[in-house]
């Protein structure tokens, strides 16, 4: 029997080993910085969380806000654009990139991934793929983004949808998983959005 083994029982050399401890150690360090940022997303100001946010890596564009109870993973991967405004209570995971546009609305309890298990694997590991979401999108509460998606400029996605392919420009997506739905009549979208909550 090998002195190391991985979690399959596999046996792994001290070299292998020595790797996944140190992993391991950057993972907690990882899982307190994640702790950290989320007490952060609980003060009722937007201006302390956007500087918390951003030590802690996010990207974050002139006159955009994160209302309260947001969640991140690896922040230092997540990009956001000028004038956005995100709800309450959202998941913005960056273990790949995370590029969110201009003048996004995304409301509450939205939830964006760009990793996901491989449920055909036989050690069921972590794949991942990018999210990008363009300018003037509105995404609707609740909704999920899942790994890889690219949502097109102007698009729309409804309350509770599950958006598992790209979203072309000014579509209407909607429903599990996420279909075309109709089309944003307005073409030369140019607007800005109102102000965040104060306290929120």
């Amino acid at each position: 029997m090998a002195f190391f083994q991985d979690r399959m029982g596999r046996p792994l050399t001290t070299t292998e080993a020595s790797k996944k401890a140190v992993n391991r150690v950057f993972n907690w360090v990882l899982d307190l910085e994640l702790l950290l940022v989320t007490w952060i997303g609980l003060v009722p100001s937007h201006l302390l969380r956007l500087f918390f946010y951003t030590l802690a890596g996010v990207k974050i564009g002139r006159g955009s806000r994160i209302h309260i109870g947001a969640r991140f993973f690896y922040p230092a991967n997540i990009k956001i654009g000028e004038g956005t405004i995100i709800g309450d209570n959202i998941f913005l995971d960056g273990r790949e990139k995370l590029i969110i546009g201009n003048h996004v609305d995304i409301a509450s309890g939205v939830m964006i991934y760009n990793s996901e298990h491989d449920i055909n694997s036989e050690d069921f590991h972590a794949i991942s793929a990018p999210v990008e979401i363009g300018d003037f999108v509105f995404i609707g509460p609740r909704a999920i983004i899942l790994p890889g998606v690219k949502i097109g400029r102007g698009a729309v996605v409804a309350a509770g949808a599950v958006v598992t392919k790209d979203v072309t420009e000014d579509a209407i997506v909607g429903g599990v998983p996420a279909e075309v739905i109709g089309e944003r009549k307005v073409k030369n979208l140019h607007y800005r959005l109102g102000r965040a909550r104060l306290f929120q």
